[in-house]
């Protein structure tokens, strides 16, 4: 098959990578507002470059990877869903919750599916945790924490089109939650503060921030982020039930420095960025995206639950800016 990417930043050049050695994947062809750099990134892999993004379409692709920034999400979608060709999106859909509406409702219309990149579904951790509980070897949760870390701030330029930490960052987290548990989120109460560069508040943003979550079932949720982890970068969760617990990140290169005097296991250089940590689970994400494409699995991750996970980044949002707790339902209406 032959997929489209546009975008060729950070991200999209490693998906860009990770795609030439996905089997079945025989051409790849690259597109970006920046046509110089996706010249210099086709030259670099050996793939094609588009003059423009039609020029892309028109080159037969059988499915699309976008992969540009934020703002340029919820466009790019409909305009690949014009064109009726499968499609895998990173996260989030959309800046706001319209937005994503408006390509909800598309893609519910079209037989072209729309799967979202929340690559924290394909990790082997967080799958052998969802069946561990499913297993009922947890019993009922009562507590979770998520983590999302980063050793380093992105630069100031990022700030102004990434939506923000909640949506940004701290919405694989809600993706995952949901996704482990089964379960909806009610309610949220969230906090964010800025002791970095002071590009994070002058972009309305924060770069440090905290929230807890009650779910359905009554199960509490506490969920931070960071762009200053200067240990590294570090994604965990703990789960924990009535009868045991999994924990997930928990391995040689977690960026956990133990304060105390021994350490039963082996400890490593710790992770630096994102696609370090989740190296395997994009593999396996975009092969399966292929499997998609080819109409041998079903979506694993339609845009309907980039929803629901947006829906609790919102309503952290307006908590961290009411310093009170909000429903999930008030963001719904």
């Amino acid at each position: 098959m032959k997929l489209g990417l546009i975008g060729t930043g950070r991200i999209g050049a490693f998906h860009a990578e990770t795609l030439k050695t996905v089997p079945g994947v025989q051409g790849i062809v690259v597109a970006d507002a920046d046509t110089a750099r996706a010249r210099q990134l086709a030259d670099k892999l050996g793939v094609t470059a588009a003059a423009g993004i039609e020029d892309l379409y028109a080159d037969g692709v059988d499915g699309v990877v976008i992969t540009a920034a934020t703002s340029a999400h919820a466009t790019l979608i409909h305009q690949a869903l014009d064109h009726g060709v499968p499609i895998f999106c990173e996260k989030p859909v959309a800046l706001d919750v319209p937005g994503t509406l408006s390509v909800v409702e598309r893609a519910a219309h079209s037989p072209a599916p729309v799967q979202i990149g929340f690559q924290r579904r394909f990790d082997a951790g967080y799958n052998a945790t969802r069946d561990a509980l499913r297993a009922g070897e947890l019993g009922w949760l009562h507590t979770l924490r998520a983590c999302t870390s980063d050793q380093t701030p992105p630069p100031a330029a990022y700030i102004p089109t990434s939506g923000g930490l909640f949506r940004d960052c701290s919405i694989h987290d809600f993706d995952i939650l949901r996704w482990l548990t089964g379960r909806e989120v009610v309610s949220v109460f969230a906090q964010g503060a800025n002791r970095g560069e002071p590009f994070f508040a002058d972009g309305d943003d924060v770069d440090t921030c905290a929230a807890l979550l009650r779910f359905d079932d009554d199960t509490l949720a506490t969920v931070t982020a960071t762009r200053y982890n200067g240990a590294g970068h570090d994604v965990r969760l703990e789960a924990c039930g009535s009868k045991g617990a999994r924990f997930v990140g928990l391995d040689d290169r977690a960026p956990m420095p133990t304060a105390e005097a021994r350490l039963s296991w082996q400890q490593s250089t710790p992770y630096a960025t994102f696609m370090e940590r989740f190296h395997d689970a994009y593999v396996t994400e975009l092969t399966a995206f292929t499997e998609v494409v080819a109409g041998r699995a079903a979506n694993p991750c339609p845009v309907s639950d980039a929803l629901e996970a947006l829906y609790i980044a919102e309503a952290c949002e307006r908590s961290r800016r009411t310093g009170a707790p909000v429903a999930i339902a008030d963001v719904r209406a």
